[in-house]
């Protein structure tokens, strides 16, 4: 009896809006021997196109495609975009309206020829001390991890020396290294052989003292970001790399390093943006790097405000084309960990176009 009660209540209801037919109320609790003759005596007493398909008891699907596209309401987004719009207008219209700001004077003196000079000095040095301290970074890491005491002790010690001194202490004492050692030598040390010989004072330049206190002090930071991204990815990996037989050099290139730079570099390019600006300390040796220069002018002209305009502006032209190269290179290295990579700026533009788009045609 139960088997017939469960085919018969398997018997799909009648569309919405249709009230189900006697014989089919009945036909659950009819008696085993009159199931099936009952059922079909319901099925044949249902009006046209309320029967099952031949097909079988499938859900036939709703057609919405009349149905009319609503958006959303969002009363208060618009209520806060409104009000972040008047504050950003007001803002403009002051810097456009207020003479004082003296933007003539910054479109004089935004591309000068000395302007672009001291700009192309803040990019070299940033160049060079960048590259030269993530290496020698990369090099104190490898020390910090290793199984040397003694490595481990003196690549410690150098972090924690360059990093508990400021930058511009640092600048000073190389620049006046010729005070403590008038001659650098290069030779058999505990002996009178010297190979190479040098004045301090001809050795250490401005240049040279500027690249060695940004170089130094970059280096001691990118320890520490290289170290925390290698010690990110799973030990267990190195376990399988190696229980597969793979060397080491190829483990380290090909399995860790990859996996450690999605960790490494949004904060190693917050640290080479802090280095484009960290030039501008550069200017207590007087090297005419680009704050240099525009310090140079201004106490010429005394138009001190719009000239510190044209470093700033310069300073965020730099750092937004390093925004760009960091947004590119991170995507590039999520490959890895998203299975979808992150859309373009660009890409995000044209689908919200596109989708707005189809929405609005929906409405009408």
């Amino acid at each position: 009896m139960s088997s017939a009660t469960s085919r018969v209540a398997q018997v799909r209801p009648a569309p919405t809006g249709e009230p189900a037919t006697t014989a089919e109320a009945g036909a659950a609790a009819a008696a085993p021997g009159q199931a099936a003759t009952e059922t079909a005596s319901a099925h044949s007493t249902l009006p046209s196109g309320g029967g099952l398909p031949p097909e079988g008891p499938a859900r036939i699907a709703a057609d919405y495609s009349s149905y009319r596209v609503v958006a959303a309401k969002h009363p208060w987004r618009w209520v806060g975009t409104a009000a972040v719009a008047l504050g950003v207008l007001a803002i403009a219209w002051s810097l456009a309206t207020n003479p004082r700001w003296e933007w003539g004077v910054v479109a004089q003196w935004f591309t000068a020829q000395s302007v672009v000079n001291g700009l192309l000095e803040t990019l070299k040095l940033t160049a060079i001390s960048g590259i030269l301290g993530f290496v020698l970074g990369f090099i104190l890491a490898l020390m910090r991890l290793s199984a040397s005491p003694l490595l481990v002790s003196v690549s410690w010690t150098f972090s924690w020396i360059f990093r508990s001194t400021p930058l511009l202490v640092q600048l000073l004492l190389w620049y006046n290294l010729g005070y403590l050692y008038e001659k650098i030598s290069l030779g058999i040390p505990f002996t009178d052989v010297r190979f190479f010989e040098v004045q301090t004072t001809t050795l250490i330049s401005q240049f040279a003292a500027a690249v060695l206190g940004l170089t130094l002090n970059q280096a001691a930071y990118s320890a520490e970001i290289i170290r925390g991204g290698i010690l990110s990815v799973d030990q267990g990996q190195l376990e399988a790399a190696a229980a597969l037989g793979i060397p080491a050099w190829r483990r380290s290139t090909r399995i860790v390093l990859p996996q450690a730079m999605r960790a490494i570099l949004p904060t190693a390019f917050n640290e080479i943006i802090g280095l484009v600006k960290g030039t501008s300390i550069v200017y207590v040796l007087a090297y005419s790097e680009l704050f240099y220069t525009v310090q140079v002018i201004y106490n010429r002209t005394q138009q001190v405000l719009p000239l510190l305009l044209v470093a700033t502006l310069w300073y965020v032209v730099i750092t937004s084309v390093l925004s760009v190269f960091q947004y590119y290179i991170e995507r590039h290295y999520s490959k890895g960990a998203v299975r979808n990579l992150p859309l373009t700026p660009l890409q995000k533009a044209r689908k919200f176009f596109a989708t707005h788009a189809a929405t609005n045609r929906k409405s009408l």
